[in-house]
C-alpha cells in the first residue's frame, strides 16, 4: 500500500534523504487506476518548460488534461501533484511490453529541464531518493524504470540525450547493458558484423519496446538510453546490447492488482 500523504503541506517519504521535503501541489488531473491495477512501472520525463513552476501550473490546469505524480526542480525540490495510488495522465499513447494503458500501471516523474542541458546534481540526488522510496513501496524492479521515449519511440524523446542513465544504473535504480559494450578492435569487429534487423526486433520486443513502430524510431529510442551520442548506422553493437538486455530482463509480468 502507498504511504498516505496529506492533502496539503509537506511530507517526508521513506527512501528519501532526510533533508528532502515533498511539497503537496494537488492536481485535479487524475483518477482511479483502471481494473484495480497497481503501479509496476516508473516513467521518467523532462518538462520541456522554462521552470518547474510553469510545469506545475500546466500539470494542475484542468484544461490541459495532463499531470504527473511528481515534479523535481533543478534545485532538487520535489512537488507531489498526484497520490501514488491514483492514475496520473503523463504517459499518453504508447506501450511497454504487454502494457497498453501505461498510465494505469505507472508512476510518472517530471524533471524540470528543457531537454538540451545536463540535469543538476541536486536534481539527480532528489530523483535517486524518490525512486528508491517508490520502488520499495511498490516492489518495482529496476528493469521497469523507463523513459518516456522508451514507451513512445519516435513520438517522445524525454528524458533525453543529456539524462544520466548510467548514474541510475550504478545506484541500482535502472538497468543498463554497458558491461557488454566492447572497446578497441573487438568493438570494431562486432560493429562490422552484419546486424540482423529481425533479431534486433525480437530482442527489443523481449526487453519491452513496441516493435510496431518504425525501426529507425525504435533504434533512436534505444540509443537515447543505451548508446548515448552514437549516430552511425545500425550495427552489431546495437544488436549485442539489445540481446544482452533481452536475456537478462524479460519484460512482461502479470498486472498487479490492489
Amino acid at each position: 500500500m502507498a504511504t498516505a500523504l496529506p492533502a496539503h503541506g509537506i511530507q517526508r517519504l521513506s527512501g528519501l534523504p532526510l533533508s528532502a521535503d515533498i511539497s503537496q501541489r494537488p492536481s485535479p488531473n487524475c483518477g482511479p487506476r483502471r481494473g484495480g491495477a497497481r503501479p509496476d512501472i516508473i516513467v521518467l520525463h523532462y518538462t520541456a518548460m522554462k521552470s518547474a513552476e510553469a510545469a506545475i501550473a500546466r500539470l494542475c490546469d484542468p484544461v490541459a488534461e495532463v499531470s504527473a505524480h511528481y515534479v523535481i526542480c533543478a534545485r532538487g525540490q520535489i512537488s507531489q501533484l498526484v497520490q501514488e495510488d491514483a492514475r496520473a495522465w503523463h504517459a499518453g499513447a504508447g506501450a511497454w511490453g504487454d502494457v497498453r494503458d501505461v498510465n494505469s500501471r505507472s508512476i510518472g516523474i517530471e524533471l524540470s529541464n528543457l531537454g538540451n542541458a545536463p540535469f543538476s546534481a541536486a536534481q539527480m540526488d532528489a530523483l535517486e531518493g524518490l525512486l528508491a522510496g517508490i520502488m520499495a513501496r511498490w516492489a518495482i524492479p529496476a528493469s521497469r524504470v523507463i523513459g518516456h521515449s522508451d514507451m513512445a519511440p519516435g513520438r517522445k524523446f524525454d528524458p533525453g540525450a543529456r539524462f544520466d542513465w548510467a548514474r541510475l544504473v550504478r545506484a541500482g535504480l535502472a538497468v543498463g547493458a554497458g558491461d557488454v559494450l566492447p572497446t578497441g578492435k573487438i568493438a570494431g569487429k562486432i560493429a562490422g558484423q552484419g546486424a540482423d534487423r529481425d533479431m534486433m526486433l525480437r530482442a527489443l520486443a523481449a526487453f519491452g519496446y513496441d516493435v510496431e513502430v518504425p525501426f529507425e524510431a525504435l533504434l533512436g529510442a534505444f540509443r537515447l538510453r543505451f548508446r548515448q551520442g552514437f549516430a552511425g548506422g545500425f550495427d552489431g553493437i546495437d544488436l549485442a546490447l539489445a540481446q544482452d538486455l533481452a536475456a537478462r530482463f524479460a519484460v512482461d509480468q502479470p498486472a498487479p492488482s490492489a
